[in-house]
C-alpha cells in the first residue's frame, strides 16, 4: 500500500501539524494545546477530579497528574479537598485561569477557522462527522 493512503499515517501528519499550529496560537497565553483541553473541561463542567478529566480528555491518569503539575505551577488551575468527599482531590480554575476563557476560545474558533479553510462547509461538516466517528466522539455531557 502506498504510504500517503494509510489512515494513520494520514492522521498522525495532520495532527502534527494542527498541533503545531495551536501550540504557536496558544503559546502567547502560556498553555499548550493539551493544557487547554484540561481548561475547556473545566470551563464547561466546572470543578473535576483528575480521573475525570482523563476520562473525558482519553488520558492515562498518570499523564494529566503531569499535565496537572504543569498547570498548577503556571497559576491556572488549584488543586482543592472535595469538600463532599475530603479523600477526593478537584481539579478547580484559579481567578487567571477564568480570566483567559473568552480570549483562549477566541484563538481555538481562529484556528479551527484556519484549519479548515481549504474546505468547503459541506466538506468541513463531512471532516468533523468521520472524525467524530473514527474516534467514537459524541456530543459532550458531563464527565462524571
Amino acid at each position: 500500500m502506498d504510504f500517503s493512503f494509510c489512515i494513520n499515517y494520514l492522521l498522525t501528519v495532520a495532527q502534527h501539524e494542527i498541533f503545531m499550529n495551536f501550540a504557536a496560537g496558544l503559546a502567547p497565553y502560556g498553555i499548550t494545546p493539551g493544557q487547554y483541553g484540561v481548561l475547556n473541561c473545566l470551563w464547561t463542567y466546572g470543578p473535576c477530579t483528575p480521573k475525570e478529566i482523563a476520562k473525558e480528555l482519553r488520558l492515562e491518569n498518570s499523564t494529566i497528574s503531569g499535565v496537572l503539575d504543569r498547570m498548577q505551577k503556571r497559576g491556572v488551575i488549584d488543586r482543592e479537598l472535595d469538600p463532599n468527599d475530603r479523600r477526593s482531590i478537584q481539579v478547580v480554575l484559579t481567578e487567571e485561569g477564568k480570566a483567559m476563557k473568552d480570549d483562549v476560545l477566541r484563538v481555538i474558533d481562529d484556528l479551527n477557522d484556519v484549519a479548515l479553510s481549504p474546505f468547503t462547509q459541506q466538506e468541513r461538516d463531512t471532516l468533523i462527522y468521520c472524525l467524530r466517528k473514527i474516534g467514537n466522539v459524541e456530543s459532550h455531557g458531563s464527565p462524571r
